[in-house]
């Protein structure tokens, strides 16, 4: 083993995932290529090494490092490139200047023992000088995290992660209780937390042990969109996976449901269980349902058959029976439900109630689940519309919405577009924050995809029959002359498809019959690089034209596409390789991760318009709004040239382009065919072969999801005591 000190000059990799990290350090005999896990680094730390030298054979040596720690540089130059590397948060590269000329190689000293004196240097107050000391003692803090969790083989990046996640409490947490982690920090699942406390030296029998893995199988349960777990599942799981014995299970389940971390619910002897919020989210949606399907709304001061009128003199449509029925309804009951496929008019009467509410002297609120659709929601109807969370003024570094019951709503109704993607506990929120005299108007599409959260709400709702639901089935004859719009309604009736005339230059969609997936992928480049923004007058790049895909792997899945597409439509060698990925100007992301605190959301949609090699840091353009991605945050931006058909809910496109072949077997399914297809305004391509579209369009199955929101409101409807017994 050799030992190596030096300053880090550049970045060249760096992997979130796993900290794996390749960077040039400058030593008193020169410049070297380190490789190994660390820590997310900033040029001009300083670092002592020991390892190996190995010698690569595409790159030349290379130092392996085995272990590490972080210095603090002792050059005067060292110390003021040290501070200017944006670790220290406050201090840029004038500042740090400043500093260094004031105290020169008494700079670290003073930062350690009198760090009031910062305050002699121009620019810093006290203010100031918080922030710089503040962050000062988090860089010291986790190096001694790191060179305590290195012990136990535990990497860096992981380190990083728990400190700022827990901060000075974090070596509490580890000794007292390591599997907290897997509850607290997103992307450290079960398997992460069980080998930091094994090699902490905790027991493989121990309670605490059998007691998170129960906890972790019910929140990857809530991940596939299920409300509750099946208790003889948890149980199976817990035995064959932690190997240990029932007895062990069942005393764990019982220290977990006496500490009301679990809530067991037997309905006709089959027993579910919950994570409390979820229990609480689905009784109280249920009862709030309840109460506004059962309350009577005040009725308006005017004919609402003459108000329908006057709206279509003054905008010049004719509106359905059933759209007449829609209008009405909304003025009469507490809660409706509007729901219908492409081109029936859901806009068009979404527009007629903002213009007869307002007449009305009635504040009408607008809101969707995602930013693109508040945004096309305002598009539509000329008025502001907003994202559920930012409706209900979510405070990210509090975690939780401020309106509520104690501060509600103001306004005489909300309509709630694309309700289709609302899962149960955003609905639970949204109920909540509704004060008596506001009228709920939810549209959306039935036979969409069911939300990545939780539940199914929609379907649920309608299937209970307690909420008035009006369905909207006449096509409308401008929206009856797209091939889009009739074959979704087609896909729905399980009917095979209408094509286009041969050869037919304007048709609106096409499909390309093709077997095999080495051509089928050609004609996506083809397709994407030419054809599509040729015929829309798009750039390649835009992100109007989108590839959706049914799959992950697979030649024609989205991993193997992004990188294709990134290769055929952004060429380049100046990007930032973050892990398998790299990220260059210009490229399509999507965000796959909530993050409130920057108010981008998972499936936003972005343009990458700068990369920082030296920081390893991105900007990102969402829909005009530059958002700033540090080295640890990478790992919520993946590429988007291609991506799956849950990431297209909600979103709409110029363009769709999907594959769709036998090989995706599993996924095909019409809900999820019919959601890919409708993501399209102007041009659908769909390629692939007869059989699989026939699969599709035939297989009504959805994968079902744990949820008992319908039954409790069916048993409220007939008026009888719910069968639920809770334990």
């Amino acid at each position: 083993m050799e030992c190596l000190e030096g300053t880090v000059e550049q970045i060249i990799f760096y992997n979130p995932e796993n900290g794996y990290t390749v960077f040039k350090i400058k030593t008193e005999n020169g410049e070297t290529t380190v490789v190994g896990n660390f820590p997310p680094l900033s040029p001009g730390e300083c670092l002592k090494l020991t390892g190996r030298w190995e010698k690569n054979a595409r790159f030349g040596p290379q130092f392996q490092m085995e272990s590490f720690s972080l210095t603090l540089p002792s050059s005067v130059s060292g110390v003021e490139r040290f501070l200017a590397s944006g670790l220290i948060k406050g201090v840029g590269p004038v500042l740090a200047r400043r500093i260094v000329q004031k105290f020169g190689e008494k700079t670290v000293e003073i930062l350690n023992d009198s760090p009031a004196r910062l305050k002699e240097v121009e620019g810093i107050g006290q203010k100031k000088l918080a922030e710089i000391l503040k962050s000062w003692e988090e860089h010291r803090e986790i190096r001694d995290l790191i060179i305590f969790l290195q012990a136990h083989q535990i990497s860096t990046t992981l380190a990083y992660k728990i400190y700022r996640t827990y901060g000075q409490a974090a070596f509490e947490v580890l000794k007292r209780n390591p599997y907290q982690l897997c509850l607290d920090i997103w992307g450290v699942g079960f398997k992460t937390a069980d080998q930091i406390a094994l090699k902490l030296g905790l027991p493989a029998d121990s309670l605490e042990r059998v007691k998170a893995f129960i906890l972790y199988l019910l929140e990857k349960d809530n991940e596939q969109g299920h409300v509750f777990s099946d208790e003889s599942e948890v149980r199976e799981k817990c035995c064959q996976e932690l190997k240990v014995d029932q007895g062990r299970v069942e005393r764990a389940l019982e220290e977990l449901l006496s500490q009301r971390a679990l809530i067991r619910e037997v309905v006709d002897g089959s027993s579910g269980l919950y994570l409390p919020f979820f229990y609480q989210a689905q009784e109280e949606v249920a009862r709030i349902i309840a109460r506004l399907a059962f309350q009577s709304a005040p009725p308006p001061d005017f004919s609402p058959e003459e108000k329908i009128a006057e709206v279509e003199k003054k905008t010049g449509l004719q509106f359905s029976a059933e759209q007449k029925k829609a209008i009405i309804s909304s003025l009469q009951k507490k809660i409706i439900i509007i729901t219908g496929g492409p081109g029936t008019g859901k806009t068009t009467i979404v527009r007629a109630m903002v213009e007869i509410f307002e007449s009305w002297q009635k504040r009408i609120l607008l809101a969707a689940p995602t930013g693109r659709a508040a945004k096309r929601l305002a598009e539509t109807t000329g008025r502001e519309a907003k994202t559920i969370h930012r409706l209900l003024e979510f405070q990210p570094k509090e975690g939780r919405f401020k309106r509520g019951p104690t501060y509600p709503l103001k306004g005489g109704a909300l309509i709630i577009d694309e309700v289709s993607m609302v899962d149960l506990p955003l609905m639970y929120h949204l109920l909540r924050a509704i004060p008596p005299e506001m009228r709920l108007i939810l549209v959306g599409d039935k036979d969409q995809l069911p939300p990545v959260g939780p539940g199914n709400l929609l379907r649920d709702l309608i299937d209970s029959g307690l909420v008035e639901v009006i369905r909207l089935e006449e096509i409308f004859r401008q929206a009856g002359e797209s091939l889009i719009v009739v074959n979704a309604h087609r896909i729905n009736r399980g009917q095979p498809l209408v094509y286009p005339r041969r050869g037919d230059p304007e048709s609106d969609f096409y499909f390309f019959h093709q077997e095999d997936e080495a051509k089928v992928f050609q004609l996506i480049l083809k397709l994407c690089q030419h054809n599509i923004p040729r015929r829309l007058g798009l750039s390649p790049l835009s992100t109007q034209i989108q590839v959706i895909t049914p799959m992950y792997r697979g030649l024609v899945g989205v991993d193997n596409l992004n990188q294709e597409l990134q290769k055929a439509l952004n060429p380049g060698s100046h990007g930032l390789k973050v892990g398998q990925k790299e990220f260059r100007v210009r490229d399509k992301v999507m965000q796959v991760r909530n993050d409130y605190e920057k108010e981008v959301f998972n499936g936003d949609l972005g343009t990458v318009v700068q990369v920082d090699p030296e920081r390893f840091g991105l900007l990102v353009d969402f829909d005009g709004r530059l958002v700033s991605y540090e080295k640890d945050e990478l790992a919520d931006l993946v590429l988007a040239y291609a991506i799956s058909v849950h990431k297209a809910q909600g979103n709409e496109y110029q363009s769709v382009v999907m594959p769709l072949l036998t090989q995706h077997y599993i996924m095909l399914q019409r809900n999820l065919f019919y959601t890919a297809l409708t993501r399209a305004r102007k041009l659908s391509i769909i390629i692939g072969s007869y059989r699989a579209l026939h699969i599709a369009i035939k297989n009504d199955k959805p994968i079902q999801r744990n949820c008992r929101l319908k039954e409790k409101l069916l048993e409220i409807n007939r008026g009888q005591q719910p069968n639920f017994q809770l334990f």
